[in-house]
């Protein structure tokens, strides 16, 4: 009987421990959920990759992680990464002013939904940030991504949009 008693006890504090340790996003006032973030960089790689950490809004979790993954490559194309590590301080890829207004006709459907920009950003899920702001209307999450810029760098130089 009190060998009974011991299983039970360790097996209901196993599953006391293991639904606490249980990483849940870190959920942030509401009214961050109206708010935009700066793209922040965690690091580059050898291969001229960065790592960032970016936010995007969205009716959901999907959606929004889906903006995210666009705000992304859409800074490092236009706006260059100015915030977090120091060895990340990169231009834009494109210097011209109103670029995206410029080339419309190759960026719209470069960024609609499983448009070409997927093929350059990476969710990273082992190190998702994990910040969640949401109210009745929408979600603010923050995660990370690593953006492929030499890739999306020679992507438009072939393309006739960046000259070398």
């Amino acid at each position: 009987m009190k060998g009974i008693k011991t299983l039970y006890i360790v097996i209901l504090s196993v599953c006391f421990l293991g639904a606490i340790s249980c990483n849940s996003p870190t959920q942030i006032s509401s009214d961050y959920a109206y708010l935009g973030f700066t793209t922040e960089c965690l690091g580059v790689e050898l291969d001229g990759s960065q790592t960032l950490r970016v936010f995007g809004k969205g009716k959901d979790k999907a959606d929004a992680i889906e903006q995210a993954k666009k705000n992304a490559v859409r800074d490092v194309i236009f706006r260059g990464i100015n915030a977090g590590s120091g060895e990340c301080f990169q231009r834009p890829l494109i210097n011209e002013v109103n670029a995206q207004e410029k080339y419309s006709y190759y960026f719209n459907p470069f960024f609609k939904d499983k448009g070409d920009y997927s093929a350059f950003v990476r969710l990273d899920e082992k190190r998702q940030s994990r910040i969640k702001a949401a109210n009745n209307t929408q979600e603010n999450w923050g995660v990370v991504v690593t953006v492929d810029r030499a890739g999306l760098q020679q992507k438009l130089i072939n393309d006739g949009i960046i000259k070398q």
